[in-house]
């Protein structure tokens, strides 16, 4: 579906209205999916140019879409439908929580959602959720937002493993997955070996559990110092990249099973994530030929 500069007016128009936390749902769309699919994005994280170069340079090395936080201005976001009508891309959204408090991060959580599923209905919507210290209860009313506005929007909100949030190791997701049945993950299983400084051996359960809710994948290789290696195809690192794709040998699996699609995002991070040098800074591998890597792997071995 292409994105005029007129649609998008009149969508912002929507946006002010509150359409989707307001009784009123944008119309369900059904899943065209039948079978089992694999969907690979691009990050948009480190890139320096605008967001048309940026689309320009995704398209031309085979990516399906983009994974994106959703721009604050009507002028950015503007740009980034019209670069994505222009390179025909689908759209991954970000969505985080913010706050002092949980209720304010709850209210947060709300008003971002709302931003982008009326301006803009992407694939799906990627979420920072809540923070590691907020109680078993506070966390799940974030969750069950995020629930009730996938069902109203018809799409589909997934919730990431990430460091500082909700569901920041392993053993802690196993209790939000045995009680939420409709969670749903992003995946981003580096965090969980920063947090518990391995490669998750003694977790195999909880990480199970993880595994078959997740729907989307970020595809960084982290080790037990960190939540990146400095280069996926050295040998140094084969030990950590092994252990990364067996895991996601069982997402894909499970998926296939299941006939359901399967999105991924490819990583990789800039500095500070990617390593550098003392002084200089300077990055000591290159993130987009890496993600590059990452991306024609994931094709070869799970299309």
């Amino acid at each position: 579906m292409k994105h005029t500069r007129r649609q998008f007016i009149a969508t912002a128009g929507a946006a002010s209205a509150g359409l989707v936390l307001n009784g009123m749902s944008l119309p369900k769309i059904e899943n065209p999916q039948k079978k089992y699919a694999l969907e690979v994005y691009a990050t948009k994280w480190g890139f320096k140019g605008s967001i048309d170069a940026f689309c320009k340079a995704v398209k031309k090395e085979g990516y399906d879409g983009i994974e994106a936080w959703f721009p604050s201005t009507i002028q950015r976001r503007e740009a980034l439908l019209e670069a994505l009508d222009k390179y025909d891309l689908k759209y991954g959204a970000i969505a985080n929580t913010t706050g002092s408090t949980s209720a304010e991060h709850l209210d947060s959580y709300k008003n971002n959602l709302n931003t982008i599923i009326t301006n803009h209905k992407p694939r799906f919507i990627n979420c920072h959720s809540g923070k590691e210290y907020f109680t078993f209860e506070d966390s799940k009313k974030i969750i069950d937002l995020g629930i009730a506005i996938s069902k109203s929007s018809s799409v589909p909100i997934y919730h990431e493993t990430h460091r500082g949030r909700i569901l920041y190791t392993a053993h802690v997701a196993a209790q939000f997955i045995d009680k939420i049945p409709e969670l749903q993950l992003t995946l981003d299983i580096s965090h969980w070996c920063t947090v518990s400084e391995s490669l998750l051996n003694d977790q195999k359960e909880a990480v199970e559990k993880a595994l078959m809710r997740t729907s989307h994948i970020h595809s960084r290789i982290g080790h037990k110092e960190g939540p990146q290696i400095t280069e996926p195809r050295a040998p140094e690192w084969q030990k950590e990249v092994q252990a990364h794709y067996a895991w996601w040998d069982k997402v894909v699996l499970h998926k296939k099973k299941n006939h359901e699609l399967l999105t991924v995002t490819t990583e990789f991070g800039p500095a500070n994530y990617m390593w550098t040098t003392p002084y200089t800074k300077q990055p000591l591998s290159n993130q987009w030929e890496i993600n590059v890597h990452m991306l024609q792997e994931f094709k070869k071995r799970y299309s």
